[in-house]
């Protein structure tokens, strides 16, 4: 329960103003001030996204932003060019025309008779990748940054691509930004040029799906904008936030042990949500840790956060599997660094169906050198019961029970606990193995087995074998011909209690979560030759002494009223008939009110995920989206999305389209079709 914060200063909000770069484009921007600070500046805090700030946004930004300007800082909440009420076009993700935005709207920030010249950057998923892309570009004003469920790595850590698999996130996200980039700005702010500007938008809006698909591999479209290729570049303060549920929390541990800046790490059970907000719970009094982090390096008081330990995580305990918690039973613990040298990778060797831990002792020789292979070929069910990549808590998209996708799956057992087991970081499996065809993947689950038999995941990984040796050039496998590879799986923190079983999973397909290799997989595993390797943590006294964190707060929030229910809901429909099963994630987001500027918003998403049998090029991914914005009789525009992902064994196959709506009349109507060849994919 998230509590209204009392605040030393009143606020007052300046609902609009025009930022002009360089091109003379104007990029909207909505900011919050502390009261006096046009007498005596103060430290601004910017995020950048393009999310609407005028409406959907508009509650989560009187949360945040009502706080820290209550306690002191100038707030500055900007829409991308193409985006919101700003003029221009919005055609990709993380352009250099975007980063050079940001470091024109930071020095006018800081040219501000209100603000002191020190400039602060925040924000979550967009915001906390272009927080750091900026960071990079390094701006004078720009002091500190705090990046949330954010990634380093825009191929292999982003909703595109893991392991050189092709995630269907990568539809769903295009979809989402399909819907986004087609609504108009606000006749409010920007006056009788919405209808043009909104039919700019329109004829300009490609479907972003097309792009991604176009660069299959690690290239230079990823490369410029992933910091990770010189994280040398960032000077300034980096607090790196993320959930054991989100999709991007690798990021966390790579940038704790590469920036040469200071850099914090902050883990929690959450997924893709700040933590004062975060599911599963506890969520925690993020706007006060970041106050706390703001006073230290823009206002330079000390606050103690920087004597703390540069990582703190949730160490999750062992729960029933469940598609949703409202929260994960566990502790925090600690580590000064990343690397952590409290932390050991044990080497777990494998036999036929076993994994021998260290405690089990060495294998006999005759177990170690018998039955050396194992043989799976997946069906397409396995992955059902996957979740989603990234839990966004807007619907039941965490995994379920494993036993459902194990019936599919090369498995492999330890024995019943002894004492307890605390893994801390991120897993490797090492195989060998060979494959029937020149284009495979591996899927790889670690599950906590309770004695009940019932399978809850732990983390996962994903190998597209063709990227064996890197995804800049991938090569197609020679058919049964044995291959060494290693598959890290996302990092995690849990502790798993005596009597349970650690299991891990191998499958050759993982449908919906990555899109299928271009026909069944037969995957042999040489288990003699293969190792699981375990990062295991001793609990540390240090873990009991942490800081504990403040209740969740917020600042005053923004009068929302319902006016229409929404739906969250993920259901799976089998056609024993027709023998196809289909996946379907209802995001109904409903009707809602914002009195403030008197508009009506509603937002509805729906996905299908199907196939038919064993048949890979079934595969077929479909979203529909349906945005509408409403202001008594003088403003309602619609806007409805339909994207459709198919396949060949050689091509994808993409069909969209976009229609617009004034009131009753269809003012705009495009289609899209492309084929895209598969590229080693």
């Amino acid at each position: 329960m998230r509590t209204v914060a009392a605040c030393p200063y009143k606020v007052r909000i300046i609902e609009n103003t025009f930022i002009r770069m360089d091109d003379g484009t104007l990029l909207a921007a909505r900011i919050w001030l502390p009261e006096g600070a046009d007498s005596v500046p103060v430290p601004a805090i910017m995020e950048y996204i393009p999310y609407r700030k005028r409406d959907i946004t508009r509650a989560r930004d009187a949360e945040n932003f009502n706080y820290l300007a209550g306690h002191g800082y100038a707030c500055v909440r900007i829409d991308m060019r193409g985006s919101g009420d700003s003029e221009g076009l919005l055609l990709d993700e993380y352009t250099q025309i975007e980063q050079l935005d940001a470091v024109k709207a930071i020095a006018w920030i800081a040219e501000q008779a209100w603000c002191d010249g020190k400039v602060g950057m925040m924000g979550i998923s967009w915001g906390g990748f272009n927080s750091l892309q900026v960071a990079a570009r390094g701006p004078p004003a720009l002091t500190a940054i705090i990046s949330a469920c954010a990634s380093d790595d825009l191929y292999d850590n982003n909703m595109h691509y893991m392991g050189g698999c092709l995630l269907g996130d990568n539809l769903s996200e295009a979809t989402v930004m399909f819907g986004f980039n087609s609504l108009p700005p606000d006749p409010a702010v920007v006056g009788d040029k919405w209808r043009a500007m909104w039919l700019e938008r329109l004829q300009e809006n490609d479907p972003w799906i097309m792009k991604w698909l176009a660069h299959q591999h690690r290239n230079a479209y990823w490369s410029t904008a992933s910091v990770c290729e010189n994280f040398s570049a960032i000077q300034c303060p980096v607090y790196a936030i993320g959930g054991w549920a989100d999709g991007f929390t690798n990021a966390v541990f790579r940038l704790l042990e590469h920036l040469e800046a200071p850099c914090k790490g902050l883990i929690g059970p959450w997924g893709h949500l700040y933590p004062h907000k975060g599911i599963p719970g506890p969520a925690i009094g993020f706007l006060q840790e970041a106050l706390r982090w703001w006073d230290y390096w823009l206002k330079g008081i000390e606050t103690g956060i920087m004597d703390e330990p540069a990582l703190r995580a949730w160490s999750q305990d062992s729960v029933p599997p469940y598609f949703a918690y409202e929260e994960r039973p566990g502790r925090w613990i600690s580590e000064p660094g990343w690397p952590s040298s409290n932390i050991t990778d044990k080497r777990c060797p494998l036999t036929r169906g076993h994994i021998r831990l260290p405690s089990d002792g060495e294998a006999p020789e005759r177990e170690r050198r018998g039955f050396d292979e194992q043989v799976v070929q997946s069906p397409l069910g396995v992955g059902l019961s996957a979740g989603k990549w990234c839990s966004y808590a807007a619907a039941p998209d965490l995994p379920g029970d494993q036993r459902e996708d194990d019936g599919g799956s090369m498995v492999f057992s330890s024995d019943p606990l002894e004492q307890v087991v605390e893994i801390a970081g991120r897993p490797v499996l090492e195989l060998e193995l060979s494959v029937d065809k020149p284009q495979a993947m591996v899927a790889v689950r670690l599950s906590d087995v309770r004695p009940s038999g019932k399978s809850t995941r732990i983390t996962y990984g994903l190998l597209n074998l063709t990227h064996r040796d890197g995804s800049a050039d991938p090569q197609p496998l020679e058919p049964h011909r044995r291959y060494r590879v290693e598959i890290p799986l996302n990092g995690i923190a849990q502790r798993l209690p005596v009597g349970n079983v650690i299991r891990v999973s191998v499958s050759t397909s993982y449908w919906p979560v990555a899109w299928t290799p271009p026909a069944p997989v037969r995957l042999t595993v040489y288990p003699a030759q293969s190792t699981l390797v375990l990062p295991l943590r001793e609990p540390r006294p240090e873990d009991d002494a942490l800081r504990p964190f403040d209740e969740p707060v917020i600042g005053q929030p923004l009068e929302i009223i319902s006016t229409a229910p929404g739906e969250h809901n993920w259901v799976v429909h089998k056609d024993m008939a027709r023998n196809t099963s289909t996946l379907i994630v209802t995001n109904n987001q409903g009707s809602r009110l914002i009195p403030e500027t008197d508009t009506e918003l509603s937002r509805y998403t729906r996905e299908w995920y199907s196939f038919r049998e064993d048949d890979f090029t079934s595969v077929r991914g479909e979203t529909h989206t349906q945005w509408a914005l409403k202001r008594a009789q003088e403003w309602n525009v619609e806007v409805e999305t339909r994207t459709i992902l198919t396949c060949t064994e050689t091509e994808f196959h993409v069909h969209a389209r976009l229609d617009a709506y004034e009131g009753d009349h269809r003012i705009f109507s495009k289609n899209w079709e492309q084929t895209l060849p598969r590229d080693n994919l």
